[in-house]
């Protein structure tokens, strides 16, 4: 016999367990990071977070190591449906914001701390861009600077020419400031670079430490031309539309989690850039310094290159002349700054 008084309660429970999972949205997040290295772990707890923070009305799931195919192909499947957001390169969302570009352009920056004056300006700019075009971000994760990696020693331009470099699927403009340097780009996807190295299809890659060792391509160069040759950034964004259905006060835990995680990938991931290059000599790769002479004429080269770009509407000429403008303050201001003292040696010990 059915008694109702404890049934009733009990079914309630049973239907509003039933009503909150179909309430719950569903973030199915696409990147390249691999499965198993540590920004996949900690992308997935931060997933963990915000769902036991939302009580699970917010559940990500992330698909790793490019399965669900080129930057391209993602944006595609965001915009039917099939996804709600990727992390991405610069250059990997310039379909549908091409400023974001601007940070990666190559031979812009010289230093870290070029990028860090040019960024606390600009982060803010960038986003409100993001924004403008559909996404919502929590912040970018700088990634390091990339190098030329190559299988013989590269000094000058002479070593360059004719030589095939990677340049990924689209990117307008790595392909045009590689083709400035008498290079010879060859558009693959990223999951295709290592094959291309074994093959032969490529001679240089271009990638900073902690990217040539988590993809392995530095097993199949020899060399690294110590200059830095584009900054990279990267960024998690996810389509405005999935998270309509989303109170504020869970997207308020989003914002929380993930623009923490994305200042803490920020930090990491200097570190771990430190310990890549470390790691990359005690595996015999062999860094050469380029002659000093002609690294002014290839980014004088390079960026009349990106000024054509611009003026092609690329990407904003207003924007990439703030950012230069920036530079010369900034490097105006190092210019100008006192040489620190050098130091009084210590007077000797009597005996």
């Amino acid at each position: 016999m059915i008694h109702f008084r404890s049934f009733l309660p009990a079914m309630a429970l049973a239907m509003a367990g039933i009503t909150a999972t179909a309430l719950a949205t569903d973030l199915k997040i696409a990147t390249v990071a691999p499965e198993g290295s540590s920004w996949m772990k900690e992308l997935r707890a931060a997933g963990e977070q915000i769902h036991n923070q939302t009580s699970g009305r917010v559940r990500f799931k992330f698909y790793g190591g490019g399965v669900q195919g080129t930057d391209q192909r993602v944006l595609r499947k965001m915009r039917i449906g099939q996804l709600q957001g990727g992390v991405f390169t610069s250059n990997g969302l310039q379909e549908r914001y091409p400023d974001i570009q601007l940070y990666g352009l190559p031979m812009l920056f010289n230093s870290q701390a070029e990028v860090d004056y040019v960024r606390h300006r600009m982060d803010p700019v960038l986003a409100a861009g993001l924004d403008k075009a559909g996404f919502v971000s929590y912040g970018f994760a700088g990634g390091g600077f990339a190098y030329f990696m190559t299988g013989q020693p590269v000094a000058g331009l002479g070593d360059l020419k004719g030589k095939k470099i990677w340049v990924p699927e689209g990117d307008r403009t790595s392909r045009a400031a590689m083709q400035a340097l008498q290079l010879s780009p060859v558009s693959l996807p990223i999951t295709d670079v290592l094959t291309g190295l074994q093959t032969g299809l490529l001679d240089i890659v271009a990638a900073p430490p902690v990217g040539a060792v988590v993809l392995q391509w530095y097993t199949k160069t020899k060399y690294i031309t110590d200059v830095p040759l584009s900054y990279t950034i990267g960024v998690l964004v996810i389509d405005k539309a999935a998270l309509k259905d989303v109170s504020a006060a869970d997207q308020a835990v989003l914002k929380d989690v993930l623009t923490d995680l994305y200042a803490r990938f920020d930090r990491e991931n200097r570190v771990d850039n430190v310990k890549a290059r470390e790691a990359l000599k005690a595996n015999g790769l062999k860094f050469i310094e380029p002659n000093a002479a002609e690294v002014p004429e290839w980014r004088r080269t390079v960026a009349a290159a990106m000024d054509k770009l611009a003026r092609d509407g690329v990407f904003s000429a207003a924007l990439l002349a703030e950012i230069r403008a920036d530079l010369q303050e900034y490097r105006r201001q190092q210019a100008a700054a006192p040489a620190p003292a050098a130091p009084v040696p210590r007077p000797k010990r009597k005996q």
